[in-house]
């Protein structure tokens, strides 16, 4: 991760500053001195100069309204702020000091586009002619001119990402799974997702509405070993919330009917693959679209949830709180009906908290659970897969079936490309994204290690219920588990 503070500091001030404003019912009013409270000048903290400051939390006000940071708005939920991109190096090879100025001249006669010419002291490489081709660090023989690759480019697993002509990253919204790699690797905060945090606010303010919140199975652990999933349910309350449920209920109703989906899949000779991480699916449907009829019909563990709570109360307005990007893309782009109406992150839950002064209390017993360890451990790599395989088990209707756990974007990609060209020896595959699963997700609050021992701490304090026993207590014939 690039992302040091002072990126984090400032995203968070902004969210924090447009939450204040928005429960105020001051925000058209007041937003355009956001960014004079945060760069009062006269001199800058950040970039050449306190406009260009100004400016750049400007667009970050407008991601937070959940509009784009420009005037063109091409729907992705991730954009990039271009005042802050503009400082990024433009040029993708460069000669440096090693560069001997040599009489063979290497570099130039192997470049076909006339992008190098000779300079007093070096060569140098003319960025608006250069292709990228590399041919020239490949032929100088003192390995002088270096491949300055732009973090976010390189973090992309799809290559979705470019620039325009004036070096400005361009993302490809055609490509991009949503996954939110480059957000954090972008060392100038230049890449950011629009938010719902007016739209929750603005919800939780009408007194017609009933909202409720669903937090990720992720979230344990995330703040330490005292805050457990109570703690969330009594600050969401403290909120305005009507409601609170741990999604890892969801994870034990996906894993219930995708066990069907794969006993059946199995038994006809058919491939499946997951469908609960929403950047895997986009992988799936935008790179693979051959395999589209691959993917789960089950819904993801979200809107499982979210169809549960509606089921019961129609009016229902229902927002996820968890570590991922995706889930946004879930939410609006394929717009799978009765899922959650808004997904928050933990930043953006944060701002919402610090401005009605809510914290997250320690609960020193555990007393609140509705999800199996099961449901519960759907958050990480390979949990998607025992939950399943266990699901088949307590329903008697086990199978000899092998599952390839792509873990990371990249096994992910191996493993498609594997059943694209018919050679994956498993029977499904269990995507995820994110390395480490949902756990590692673009936005959590805490590195993935440092939260596995608070997290397993948290797990060993659930009881050992079953996925089929803790679903009797609900009524699952109330919606429907499918994509329809």
């Amino acid at each position: 991760m690039y992302a040091d503070e002072n990126v984090i500091k400032i995203k968070h001030d902004v969210l924090y500053e447009v939450a204040k404003l928005a429960f105020a019912g001051e925000l058209d009013e007041k937003k355009d001195q956001i960014a004079f409270e945060l760069v009062p000048g006269p001199k800058p903290q950040f970039r050449c100069c306190i406009y260009k400051e100004r400016e750049i939390i400007r667009q970050r006000i407008r991601l937070a309204e959940g509009k784009a940071p420009g005037p063109i708005d091409d729907g992705n939920v991730i954009q990039v702020i271009s005042s802050a991109c503009a400082d990024c190096p433009i040029s993708s090879f460069v000669v440096t000091e090693n560069c001997q100025n040599c009489m063979g001249k290497a570099c130039i006669n192997a470049c076909k586009f006339g992008a190098i010419e000779p300079g007093r002291d070096r060569s140098h490489i003319d960025s608006t002619k250069c292709k990228e081709c590399g041919r020239c660090a490949q032929a100088c023989p003192y390995n002088a001119i270096a491949h300055l690759k732009r973090p976010c480019k390189s973090s992309c697993p799809v290559n979705a990402i470019t620039y325009d002509e004036n070096g400005i990253t361009v993302i490809d919204e055609s490509k991009c799974i949503r996954c939110g790699k480059c957000i954090h690797s972008c060392p100038f905060g230049a890449i950011a997702s629009k938010t719902y945090i007016v739209d929750v606010i603005n919800a939780l303010k009408d007194e017609g509405k009933n909202v409720y919140a669903m937090a990720a199975p992720a979230t344990e652990g995330q703040f330490g070993e005292q805050i457990t999933m109570n703690s969330w349910k009594k600050a969401m309350k403290d909120l305005g919330f009507k409601g609170f449920i741990e999604v890892g209920l969801g994870g034990d109703m996906t894993a219930a009917y995708e066990a069907e989906e794969w006993a059946e899949a199995y038994k006809e000779g058919k491939k499946k693959v997951t469908s609960c991480c929403p950047a895997f699916v986009n992988m799936v449907r935008k790179h693979y679209p051959e395999l589209a009829d691959c993917v789960s019909t089950t819904i993801s563990p979200m809107c499982a949830v979210s169809r549960m709570i509606k089921a019961k109360d129609p009016d229902a307005v229902t927002v996820f709180i968890g570590p991922c990007l995706a889930k946004k893309s879930e939410v609006k782009d394929q717009a799978i009906e009765g899922n959650a109406d808004y997904v928050l992150t933990y930043s953006e839950i944060h701002a919402i908290m610090k401005a009605k002064n809510i914290t997250l209390m320690p609960d020193e017993e555990y007393t609140y659970q509705e999800s199996s360890i099961y449901g519960k451990r759907f958050a990480a790599s390979g949990g998607v897969t025992a939950a399943v395989l266990q699901s088949l088990k307590e329903s008697e209707d086990e199978i000899d079936a092998k599952v390839c756990k792509a873990n990371g974007a990249a096994e992910c990609k191996k493993a498609l490309l594997l059943m694209k060209a018919g050679r994956l020896p498993e029977d499904f595959i269990e995507g995820m994204v994110c390395d480490g699963g949902c756990v590692g997700g673009p936005s959590s609050h805490q590195d993935q290690l440092l939260a596995k021992k608070p997290r397993e701490a948290l797990l060993s304090q659930a009881d050992d219920r079953g996925i089929h026993q803790n679903l009797e207590n609900y009524d699952m014939d109330s919606f429907s588990m499918h994509r329809e």
